[in-house]
C-alpha cells in the first residue's frame, strides 16, 4: 500500500489528513473509488489510521482527516483516560457543529477529486461514535457525491434539538448501514427504535444490526469492549455495502 500524509484545503483552514491507496497492479488503472474515514471523539490515532489501512485493503483510496484540526493539534493519550481526558475530549466533540462537517466535507471532496488514484464519481463515508452524526448529516448534504455512508454506534442521531439528524432523514438518497450494541448507553434500546423509525418513515435505504450483549466500540480492537464477531459482520455488511454502490 501507499500512504502519505496531506493537507487538505478547507473555507475554514487546513485540514491535516492521512491518506492511503492499494499499490496498482501490472495492467490496473491504479484508480479506486475513494473513502472518507471520520474519526470519533478521542480522535486520530494508530487505531484509526490502521481501520484506514483495512480500508484500503479492499481497493479503495481512504482518507482520515483530522476534525479537531480547529482546536490545534489534539492528540489524547486514549489507554490512560480518566474523567479529566474525558471532560476535554467530551468538549472537544460537542464543539463541532454540522456545518463545520459540511465545510470539511466539502474540502476533502474537492481534494480527492484532484487526485489521480481516486476514481470519478460517487464515494462512501464511514464514522464511528460522534462520526455517526457526521456521516449521516453529509450523506443528506451531498446526496449527489455520496452514494454509501456507515455508521457504528453513531452518537447524537437522535436528540432533543430542532435539528436532530433523525427530524431531517426525508429524502435521504445514499445506501445506509448503521450498527449499534444494545447495552451502549450512549445508544439505548428507545434511541435505536427512534432512529429506526425515522429512517423507514423517510423511506431510506438502510440496513441496521443491533447486537446482543455488545457495548459502545465494539469495533475498536484496543477497547474493552471490542467484539470480533459482531466487528466482522459490521465490516463484511460495510464492505459489501462499498462494494454494490461504488464499483462501475
Amino acid at each position: 500500500m501507499q500512504e502519505r500524509y496531506v493537507d487538505v484545503t478547507s473555507k475554514h483552514g487546513v485540514i491535516p489528513s492521512f491518506l492511503v491507496c492499494p499499490d496498482p497492479h501490472p495492467g490496473g488503472t491504479g484508480q479506486w473509488p475513494a473513502i472518507i474515514l471520520y474519526m470519533d471523539a478521542p480522535g486520530i490515532r494508530e487505531e484509526l489510521r490502521n481501520m484506514a489501512r483495512r480500508i484500503a485493503k479492499q481497493g479503495y483510496v481512504c482518507i482520515l482527516p483530522d476534525l479537531y484540526h480547529r482546536y490545534g493539534h489534539l492528540r489524547f493519550d486514549t489507554p490512560r483516560r480518566n474523567e479529566a481526558m474525558g471532560n476535554v475530549i467530551k468538549a472537544a466533540y460537542l464543539s463541532l457543529t454540522d456545518d463545520n462537517i459540511y465545510e470539511d466535507t466539502a474540502g476533502l471532496i474537492g481534494f480527492l477529486d484532484a487526485q489521480y488514484e481516486v476514481t470519478p464519481g460517487p464515494i462512501g463515508t464511514i464514522g464511528f461514535c460522534m462520526s455517526g452524526r457526521f456521516v449521516t448529516v453529509a450523506a443528506l448534504e451531498f446526496p449527489d457525491r455520496i452514494a454509501a455512508a456507515a455508521a457504528l454506534y453513531g452518537t447524537r442521531l437522535v436528540v432533543d434539538e430542532p435539528d436532530s439528524p433523525h427530524l431531517r432523514l426525508s429524502g435521504i438518497k445514499p445506501a445506509l448501514y448503521y450498527g449499534f450494541g444494545d447495552v451502549d448507553v450512549t445508544t439505548p434500546p428507545d434511541y435505536i427504535a427512534t432512529f429506526k423509525a425515522a429512517l423507514d418513515s423517510a423511506g431510506a435505504n438502510y440496513e441496521m444490526d443491533v447486537f446482543t450483549g455488545v457495548d459502545h466500540g465494539y469495533c475498536f480492537v484496543e477497547r474493552p469492549a471490542y467484539n470480533p464477531a459482531c466487528a466482522e459482520q459490521s465490516w463484511s455488511k460495510v464492505f459489501a455495502l462499498f462494494d454494490r454502490t461504488l464499483r462501475p
